[in-house]
């Protein structure tokens, strides 16, 4: 955890006011914030659906939801790799936690009807440092597809 913190520490600028510890929450956040990211293409529609999957997993209000949301694409931006927050949730999460995480990163990937190498890459690194099987990622896309 310490080491987390010092890493998180050295890509905090001095100034602004420092981000808080991720958590899984934040954790996860991030990633959905990344995974949305990755075609250059932050819509309102994947900014909305962060916002709702928050609020779902987190009982989260509308704005407590968007505040997080907001402290997200911050960690997001101070960017430890996709690794470093794929173990913080698999070391701070239990199994059914993990894999409703799994579940959020493809709401956002299928979200815009099109998976694309960038988006695909960050689901695939944050499984591995989840501790979750490959079945696990193909079992999470299914029932989001199912959902959708």
């Amino acid at each position: 955890r310490s080491m987390l913190r010092k890493l998180f520490q050295t890509f905090r600028p001095k100034t602004p006011p420092p981000l808080p510890d991720p958590d899984a929450e934040l954790a996860l956040g991030a990633l959905l914030v990344r995974v949305a990211k990755a075609d250059r293409d932050y819509q309102l529609e994947e900014i909305s659906l962060i916002d709702r999957i928050l609020a779902r997993l987190y009982q989260h209000d509308a704005i407590e939801a968007a505040k997080v949301r907001a402290t997200c694409e911050k960690l997001h931006a101070a960017a430890p790799d996709t690794d470093t927050f794929g173990k913080l949730i698999r070391e701070t999460t239990g199994l059914e936690e993990r894999l409703a995480a799994l579940d959020a990163l493809w709401e956002v990937v299928l979200a815009d009807g099109a998976q694309k190498e960038g988006e695909l890459k960050i689901v695939e690194d944050a499984r591995k440092a989840m501790g979750l099987s490959f079945a696990d990622s193909q079992a999470a896309r299914e029932r989001v597809l199912q959902r959708l």
